[in-house]
């Protein structure tokens, strides 16, 4: 299981160990939700699916994570092919190996599932550019020889003040 035992008790199943108890000492689920910090739909299934199956079939049953779709042998045996391919040079796109999972699986997988699969298998986004990205296309360059503004700018004036003819500056 490898969860910690204390006691009677696993820590994975405290929880619900705690809900169970407070249950057992009459509490309603609204005020167990409140305690806990669970939603009451959460509490109330939690119930539920312990009265349907005990304690021991509730813990077999535990969910867990990492559904994955195929083994990890097979996945890494799909990419293979792949890999030779990368390696010689020609490009390995996602949708090639999405149709190589789909046909492997007999069902449509979802093309999230690919990029986790190529990360989870340390492969990276490889490709080749034509050019730099912030160059310039070439009618880019034509068009702004063409369109180029003049820009006019204010003459200099001098550093003396403006003044009205027959003003004298010793007022």
């Amino acid at each position: 299981m490898g969860a910690v035992e204390t006691g009677m008790i696993l820590l994975s199943f405290y929880p619900l160990y705690r809900m169970k108890m407070m249950r057992y000492e009459g509490k309603k689920v609204r005020e167990i939700s409140e305690i806990t910090g669970m939603r009451i739909n959460s509490i109330s299934q939690l119930c539920r699916r312990y009265r349907e199956q005990g304690l021991e079939e509730f813990k077999r049953n535990k969910a867990t994570s990492h559904h994955y779709a195929l083994t990890k042998e097979k996945e890494e045996e799909i990419l293979k092919r792949f890999e030779e391919a990368a390696e010689a040079g020609q490009t390995v796109t996602v949708k090639e190996i999405k149709a190589a999972f789909d046909e492997e699986r007999g069902k449509e997988t979802g093309r999230g599932y690919i990029y986790m699969l190529l990360k989870r298998h340390g492969w990276r986004k490889v490709m080749p550019r034509s050019r730099h990205p912030k160059d310039a296309s070439e009618e880019a360059c034509e068009a702004s020889k063409k369109s180029r503004l003049v820009c006019w700018k204010p003459e200099k004036t001098c550093s003396r003040t403006f003044q009205e003819v027959g003003t004298s500056r010793k007022d």
